[in-house]
Formats: structure tokens, sequence, C-alpha cells
């Protein structure tokens, strides 16, 4: 006969600690069939994709650097980011220059490599909800929040954690390169 232990000792519940989006305008966009948004206020300009000068020994997603008005401008493709293969480039591709804080040393430029720009689109309050914990295939420090407009679900990206200067220049150190192909 087997026997079924039971407990009464109850686990910790990890909760979601990182805020939540905040009501405004956004920049909505497609990568891979979905739809991300960024807060508008973040976004200097939207661009042509155009010409990319690659850098040697940046992680994948990194796909180079632009020359934007005399200033390096770094491309980071979020498909790669997020671990989903490299962003396929058409006709409607575009880099959308975004302006990210880094920790108090100021902020950096980055560009981001997109699918399409759709709109820039109000969401309320009531119309944002936390992400869930699963399902997303994106790490959940990424999201702010989900929210809805016209039926379809709009994924709020955290512009700071996932464009973080400091986090991919420690994965750059940290060997997250790509191979050389030396023969």
């Amino acid at each position: 006969m087997t026997e079924i232990a039971t407990t009464t000792e109850r686990k910790p519940v990890v909760k979601n600690t990182q805020t939540l989006a905040k009501a405004g305008q956004y920049l909505t966009f497609m990568l891979n069939g979905e739809v991300y948004a960024l807060g508008i206020l973040n976004i200097k300009e939207i661009i042509a994709y155009g010409e990319l000068t690659e850098v040697p020994m940046m992680p994948d997603f990194v796909r180079g650097v632009i020359n934007l008005r005399g200033s390096v401008v770094p491309v980071i493709d979020l498909m790669a980011r997020f671990g989903k293969g490299m962003t396929p480039i058409a006709k409607r591709s575009g880099i959308v220059i975004v302006e990210t804080e880094n920790g108090g040393e100021g902020s950096h430029d980055i560009g981001i490599i997109v699918d399409a720009v759709n709109e820039v689109i109000d969401i309320a309050q009531q119309e944002i909800e936390p992400p869930p914990n699963f399902g997303i295939g994106i790490r959940p420090d990424f999201i702010n929040g989900m929210a809805k407009s016209n039926g379809r679900f709009i994924i709020l990206l955290n512009g700071n954690r996932v464009l973080s200067v400091d986090e991919m220049a420690a994965l750059s150190e940290a060997g997250e390169t790509r191979p050389l192909d030396i023969e």
C-alpha cells in the first residue's frame, strides 16, 4: 500500500515586484507578428533601415552601428535580444532610435530594428495589466505590462531593461560573442 505524505507547510509566494507601465502614449511596432510598444517619451525618431557597420566581438543581438548626424548609434536586434533568432530585413523594416537612461551616467541613444512601425496610441491605466509569469517567451523584467487594443494584446516593453547598456556590455565581456571564422 502506498502512503501519501501531506504537509501544512506553506511555500513562499514569489511576487512580481516590477513596476507596471503607466498610462500614456506608446509607439507600437511589429516584431515577428507580435505587437510591441515603447513609451513615446523615450522615442527620438524613426528612420528607414539602412546600411549598418558591423562591429566585431559584439553579442549577436548587436547588429552594428549607424552614423546618425555625426553620432555613432548602436543598433540592436530585439528578436535576437529575446533569444528568438535574427529579424529578417524587409521593405517595411525600420530603426527606432530610443533614448535610454544609464544608471545615473546620463542617457544613450540606441537603435532597435523593427519589422514595421504601426502607430502612436493612447493607453489608459485601466487597459494595462501585469504581464503573465509564463508563455511570453521574453524575460519577465523586459515587460512592463500588457495592454489590449483593437482585440489584440500589446506587449509594453521596459526600454531601460531591454536596452540596458550596462547589461549589454557585461554580456559582451562575458564572451557571448560571435564566433570567429579563422582558417
